[in-house]
């Protein structure tokens, strides 16, 4: 499916036709639908017989390899911890040794796995396709890696790479690709997808950072009773009890509610980062932008708060959100992260 907002994309990337390049970068903010839309070009170039509109026909011999998981000619490199890669169709992620959490990086074995599959002729046709995402998930060997197969693509192979952090890529690999860049939704498109879309999922849309994608995966994962339980324990949250509620927040984070909904301390962080976020704008003056509905009590909690103060918290939690998916100890990541916020609508800062 390609959303409204990404039409006009979708039909650029058509009218390549034959000039299509071998490598194109889609960057933009999450939850826009850049992976489904190289999804669904992947699935054009693939196609023998596409339709009209240009989408795959979803019927010929290759779309039903793609659709039961089994083109040979279709390659994705995601992180292990991917769950859209988990679900999805195509080569499974690499594995981690046992006992170890799945990676959230992109592997060089799994460039090295990809070199070698390239260095096949391929399956049916000469067309292949790697879809790579996040682009970013690479460190700069793995990068590295990428980036010879990319100055040497194989004949017939299409690169198709996504990122929502394209400044975290090698520069070369960026050179390499011709970059796409995606925008937001417009008002207009934004009150058609609200149209549609349940109270839950609107509702969240500002918390995903006005991203109807990342609004609809919020609302699948639960995110209203998250959202629900975070706006209370942080709206009312007082010195004393800064102990407390990091023990009650160790435990949220490790029951089968929070596991389920793939709900963290990179996630829970990013929440406060933004909680934060929309105190400091209130007090420079500046309009909430993702708690609307509570911007009655952030406007309370900012009266309380010194502009040095709001901007030491949010500088604090940018750092935190950072150093959030390796923490030495849960825990004390969750105490100092209250105690700084605590300390912050208190009117000082230590």
């Amino acid at each position: 499916m390609i959303h409204s907002w990404l039409q006009p994309t979708w039909q650029r990337l058509l009218e390549l036709g034959d000039r299509m390049p071998h490598a194109l970068l889609f960057v933009g903010p999450a939850g826009l639908g850049k992976r489904e839309l190289a999804e669904a070009l992947a699935a054009r170039l693939l196609c023998d017989a596409p339709r009209a509109d240009g989408h795959a026909c979803d019927h010929c011999e290759p779309c039903q390899w793609r659709l039961t998981g089994n083109h040979p000619d279709l390659m994705r490199v995601v992180p292990a911890a991917d769950a859209a890669a988990a679900e999805g169709e195509g080569d499974a992620p690499a594995r981690e040794p046992a006992g170890k959490a799945p990676s959230e990086r992109i592997l060089i074995d799994q460039i090295r796995a990809l070199q070698s599959a390239l260095s096949i002729t391929g399956h049916h046709g000469a067309r292949r396709v790697v879809v790579l995402d996040p682009a970013e998930a690479m460190n700069v060997f793995t990068a590295n890696a990428l980036l010879k197969l990319l100055e040497e693509p194989p004949a017939g192979c299409v690169f198709l790479l996504v990122s929502s952090a394209p400044r975290q890529l090698l520069p070369t690999i960026r050179s390499r690709c011709q970059q796409w860049h995606f925008a937001r939704p417009s008002e207009a498109e934004l009150t058609h997808w609200k149209a549609q879309a349940d109270r839950e999922t609107q509702a969240l849309l500002a918390l995903g950072g006005g991203m109807p994608l990342a609004a609809e995966r919020l609302a699948q994962a639960g995110g209203g009773a998250l959202l629900a339980r975070f706006v209370r324990d942080i709206g009312g949250l007082q010195a004393a009890d800064v102990l407390r509620l990091a023990g009650q927040w160790e435990a949220w984070l490790k029951s089968k509610e929070a596991t389920a909904a793939g709900f963290g301390l990179p996630e829970l962080s990013d929440w406060m980062q933004r909680w934060v976020s929309d105190l400091a704008a209130i007090r420079l003056g500046g309009r909430v932008r993702f708690f609307p509905a509570q911007e009655g009590a952030l406007s309370a909690l900012a009266s309380r708060m010194g502009v040095a103060a709001a901007s030491g918290c949010y500088n604090d939690f940018t750092q935190i959100h950072k150093a959030s998916r390796h923490p030495l100890s849960l825990r004390l990541v969750l105490e100092d992260m209250l105690m700084r916020y605590a300390r912050a609508i208190a009117g000082a800062r230590g």
